[in-house]
């Protein structure tokens, strides 16, 4: 197989650079070779068509194809190397031609623009009353456009070639505009402007604001926020990081943003921070690394805590893109210090969305931690200990206090009145209240310390005769009800209740009178209802 791929590819060189008729069947017998070949055979191919591309570039046509060619071997797991560079040099000329294209059809009337595949001679006549001498190579452009944006589109998933447009700013910039202006057209475009943005940014300054620690970090193959929100929770959080204060992410949420499939288990992401910018704006989870803002020569991002909760959906977007995240380094606690004292003052940038602060609360509440595992979907918490419906006991009332309860030595039965201590003064009592006072009590209660006392015989009788008389029944007395007060009846019950009105018979049904009365004549019709109640009578003739 690989002799086979070998010989099909050598066709594509030759026939490319003779624009020989058997060029497009040698391209194809190798995209059907490519995905039996090894990497290495695959890299030693686009090694040696990056000067054939370069070559062909007047060609628009062979060079379009070789460049998708070039972009098909990439995804199948070569490295781009510098072929990768030429297509993205290619489409910024030819880009250029597409975009003067679209410029010159607005002009002369716009409308719908045709499809790069079946543009031809009748567009290329309407745009040459605005381009002139231009408009054959504007027209080659659009008619290129599309291949060369998915070929674009390959080579910007390798790390290699994202790493060398981010060597050459101004480049980029044009790149960007220019792909910028192909994206409202062409919906291919749109990726690659989001691989160009991802490839502005490889490292930030971070300061997290709960610990006034800094660190710098770098990282690749991330599309936006959400994704560095989680690898940055990975990499700093806990024992397992650098020991940030927080809830450490589901692994499972770590490795849908590195380069594994999304668990459907675990496929919603709970955040940890509100990302802000070093210039106090805010930058957010919808927005990419390239939205951090420069602050001296260094992209600064402000960890600060979350304002609102927020989740969002795990996985990466660009799953054909490995996400990766790691920290160079941690700021020397000076070094941090003099990068908080050019920071906005804590808790003054805020979610768009959060509610007012309210009695000075600036949201720096840390939430309980979270578990992971199995149960990711579920809020597992450690409450704590359960909170009680009533307040605990003091532990002091469970043993009396010595000096309230005397002990039994403590206690005279008949104390000598002259020892005797002075009672204590009563409360002033009434005079109707001493008169019930002084009454001597039915009964008396013995003192609870006093020994019960043998029961006295009768007088004549002895104590074997207790037990040879009957006892007398003892005579139980009803209790006698307490009166109980005549109330007065209530205002409303003194007065005598209106007699109600004797029903009238009228003859009238039972509620005709809370009706008008029908029309004449209705009632005796049988018209009136339904024919299925009242079928009418057949004609009379």
């Amino acid at each position: 197989m690989t002799e086979e791929f070998r010989a099909a590819f050598q066709r594509v060189l030759d026939t490319a650079a003779s624009q020989a008729p058997g060029f497009p069947e040698a391209v194809h017998d190798v995209f059907r070779l490519s995905s039996d070949v090894p990497r290495e055979e695959l890299a030693i191919a686009l090694e040696a068509l990056t000067p054939v591309l370069s070559d062909v570039e007047p060609y628009a046509g062979v060079a379009a194809d070789l460049s998708v060619l070039a972009g098909a071997l990439v995804e199948s797991g070569a490295p781009a190397g510098q072929v990768g560079l030429e297509v993205l040099r290619q489409l910024g000329s030819y880009g250029q031609a597409a975009a003067a294209f679209i410029h010159a059809w607005e002009k002369t009337g716009g409308g719908p623009l045709p499809s790069p595949n079946d543009v031809g001679e009748t567009e290329e006549k309407r745009v040459e009353e605005v381009l002139g001498d231009n408009a054959p190579l504007a027209t080659v452009g659009w008619w290129t456009s599309l291949r060369y944006g998915l070929a674009a589109k390959a080579m910007l998933g390798d790390s290699g070639v994202r790493s060398a447009v981010r060597a050459d700013p101004g480049a980029m910039d044009q790149l960007g505009q220019l792909v910028q202006a192909l994206s409202t057209r062409l919906n291919e475009f749109g990726e690659v402007r989001e691989l160009l943005r991802m490839s502005e940014v490889s490292r930030i300054l971070v300061l997290d604001r709960a610990s006034w620690r800094g660190f710098r970090v770098r990282f690749d193959g991330v599309s936006d926020n959400f994704q560095l929100h989680t690898l940055l929770a990975d990499a700093l959080i806990g024992k397992e990081g650098y020991r940030l204060p927080g809830t450490r992410p589901d692994p499972r949420w770590v490795a849908a943003s590195m380069d594994a499939a999304v668990d459907p288990l675990a496929d919603i992401v709970r955040g940890e921070w509100d990302m802000v910018g070093g210039d106090g704006t805010w930058i957010g989870n919808e927005a990419c690394p390239g939205d951090i803002p420069l602050v001296d020569n260094e992209r600064v991002l402000v960890l600060e805590p979350q304002s609102l909760l927020h989740s969002w959906r795990a996985g990466r977007r660009h799953p054909h893109i490995t996400g990766a995240l790691a920290v160079l380094e941690e700021l020397h606690p000076d070094e941090a210090a003099a990068w908080w004292a050019r920071m906005h003052p804590a808790g003054s940038v805020r979610h768009p969305q959060a509610p007012p602060i309210e009695l000075d609360d600036t949201g720096s509440h840390r939430r309980p931690p979270r578990h992971f595992g199995v149960a990711a979907h579920f809020a597992e918490v450690d409450s704590g200990p359960m909170s009680a419906s009533f307040s605990a006991l003091d532990p002091e009332l469970d043993t009396p206090d010595p000096g309230l309860a005397p002990s039994f030595e403590d206690v005279t039965i008949n104390p000598d009145p002259a020892s005797a201590p002075d009672p204590p003064l009563a409360p002033p009592t009434s005079p109707a209240l001493e008169d019930e006072l002084d009454e001597p009590d039915d009964f008396a209660v013995p003192a609870m310390w006093a020994a019960p006392s043998a029961p006295s015989a009768p007088t004549g009788q002895g104590f074997d005769d207790l037990f040879d008389s009957p006892l007398d029944e003892p005579a139980w007395r009803d209790p006698q009800p307490l009166p109980v007060p005549e109330a007065e009846p209530e205002p409303w019950l003194r007065s005598e209740p209106e007699p109600r009105p004797e029903p009238v018979d009228d003859g009238l049904p039972p509620g005709a009178r809370l009706l008008p009365p029908m029309p004449p004549g209705v009632s005796d019709s049988r018209t009136w209802a339904p024919g299925w109640k009242w079928p009418m009578r057949p004609p009379e003739r």
